[in-house]
């Protein structure tokens, strides 16, 4: 039985647009009336999450800048796991590598982050990967941002402590997902599912790929596994 459902935010629970995709919000709000517990799980900051949270009515708890923080409840204080000084360490090393070619990278909310650090796509991932080669940071591209993490930490050892202090075990979660930030949640949930319009790599790592894209993908996931959840 599953007794909770994690969830990518980008590429899962929107439009191909970015634009959050009510049928998804429906969904979730749905699951949330029955007492089945909904976790968001984004690369996104711990601001973010929390309004988010508010304006989809769960309880608060979350996952993010890719496992790099998370929070239990509103009233919980956000739990960070990363290591940021090596990060900016490694973010340094890139920002000089491209300024020697009058590059300048775009950070996205640098002071709003604890634990990893995000900038536009405007550079290629595998050059910031040669750049880092001698370093053991990790350069994560979602498709949406390049982000910056230290090693070991992923949206899947996010779940296991979050899960444990919920009182859960990560087998009692379905968790969906599409971008390769979301592998290690996948594999570390009890179904993992990703929408139709999923890196490769993630479906290779999921149980289930639905027929349909983005949000549109996520309401059937969940409505093929809904006879699956039970409330705590």
């Amino acid at each position: 039985m599953l007794k909770a459902l994690l969830t990518d935010i980008d590429g899962t629970i929107t439009t191909p647009d970015r634009r959050i995709c009510t049928g998804s919000i429906e969904t979730i709000r749905s699951l949330l009336d029955d007492g089945i517990e909904v976790v968001l799980a984004s690369g996104n900051t711990s601001c973010f999450m929390d309004a988010l949270s508010k304006m989809i009515g769960t309880k608060g708890t979350f996952i993010a800048e890719n496992g790099g923080v998370y929070r239990i409840g509103y009233t919980g204080s956000p739990v960070v796991t990363g290591d940021q000084t090596l990060v900016k360490t490694a973010l340094g090393i890139v920002q000089d590598h491209f300024r020697e070619r009058g590059i300048a990278l775009d950070l996205y909310s640098p002071t709003y982050r604890f634990s990893d650090m995000a900038f536009a796509r405007t550079v290629s991932a595998d050059e910031v990967r040669q750049a880092l080669h001698a370093t053991p940071v990790q350069v994560i591209d979602t498709g949406y941002a390049i982000h910056l993490q230290a090693p070991g930490i992923n949206k899947g050892t996010a779940l296991v402590a979050l899960a444990q202090k919920m009182g859960l075990e990560p087998a009692d979660f379905l968790a969906i997902g599409d971008s390769l930030n979301d592998v290690q949640m996948l594999k570390t949930a009890g179904i993992g599912v990703t929408v139709a319009n999923a890196h490769p790599q993630t479906k290779a790592a999921a149980q289930y790929i639905a027929r349909k894209e983005y949000g549109d993908g996520f309401v059937e996931a969940v409505e093929k596994y809904y006879p699956y959840f039970r409330a705590r």
